[in-house]
């Protein structure tokens, strides 16, 4: 299997900043470690001529150009800098990059991605640009496909997404997340289901297989991307969900067991995760990309 890793490029934050970037350090390195049969790469950035099919141009001038408003960059959670312009560039080349290994082989994955609250004039978050949708609009672009699915499991509701694609029937957004939680205004995805907090296992997975199986009957898709947080468990400082790593994983196999019952190929981002002890949210992220893995040996 392909998986594509940004790593290297690191942000300066200031001291103190609650963003665990050394997640997706971490996760490649265990993933090495543990010899899980992958192809590793570095993905390109991508261009302004292609950021442009999602975002607006005055949008995509503002990041790339450092002139972002204060407000802009409190609502976007990250200081400016060439490195975070650079490493969201590439972080949406990582998920082309997974869809078009998907495409070919049944799955791919990019180590980092997932910026899911990133809208087509926004970024918010911790997002920049939004590389679900950056890579759905290139792949429609070039004719690869035309009908997308992104399901999205990160505990916090995909507005950005949900906005890019308001009024695009060939893309369905479906979002499981906590209802409570952020962003307090969200934006209506094609189906949302909004958990109550401390929901457990066998509630979530009961909610995710009547989602699933609605999005997909309604989708007719030809590629799912999938954002596999980490942030729905339980010991997650911003999820306000119950998952444990077992029932996180059962939902992993559930969505790649449905995927591959319909014949669609699964992009893999990994969107959120900010458990205190990051040997959780490695644990959990290699728990996916190890299932995903397996289904292709």
């Amino acid at each position: 299997m392909n998986a594509f890793y940004t790593d290297r490029f690191e942000l300066p934050l200031p001291a103190g900043h609650r963003f665990p970037l050394q997640k997706y350090r971490l996760l490649r390195e265990r993933l090495i470690e543990h010899a899980v049969p992958l192809k590793l790469a570095e993905p390109d950035g991508i261009p302004d001529e292609q950021l442009i099919l999602a975002h607006d141009h005055r949008y995509i001038q503002r990041v790339t150009t450092g002139r972002m408003t204060e407000a802009e960059i409190r609502r976007l959670g990250f200081p400016w800098s060439h490195q975070l312009v650079e490493r969201s560039r590439r972080s949406s080349g990582g998920t082309l990059s997974a869809c078009r290994a998907a495409l070919r082989d049944g799955y791919g994955a990019n180590l980092a991605g997932g910026t899911h609250h990133a809208g087509y004039d926004f970024a918010e978050g911790f997002c920049v640009f939004n590389d679900a949708a950056v890579a759905t609009r290139i792949l429609q672009n070039e004719g690869k496909v035309n009908r997308v699915l992104i399901v999205d499991c990160d505990v916090h509701q995909g507005n950005g997404t949900a906005d890019i694609f308001r009024d695009d029937d060939r893309v369905y957004t479906f979002s499981i997340h906590g209802e409570n939680n952020f962003p307090l205004r969200k934006i209506a995805s094609r189906l949302d289901i909004g958990l109550p907090d401390h929901t457990e296992d066998e509630e979530y997975l009961q909610a995710l297989r009547i989602g699933l199986n609605q999005a997909i009957q309604e989708a007719k898709a030809e590629l799912v991307i999938y954002l596999a947080g980490a942030d729905p468990y339980v010991g997650d400082r911003l999820g306000r969900l119950n998952l444990s790593k077992a029932g996180l994983l059962a939902r992993d196999q559930f969505v790649f067991d449905s995927c591959q019952a319909h014949g669609l190929p699964v992009a893999i981002a990994m969107a959120g995760g900010y458990a205190p002890d990051l040997n959780d949210i490695v644990d959990i992220q290699f728990a996916t990309i190890q299932e995903a893995a397996r289904r292709l040996a």
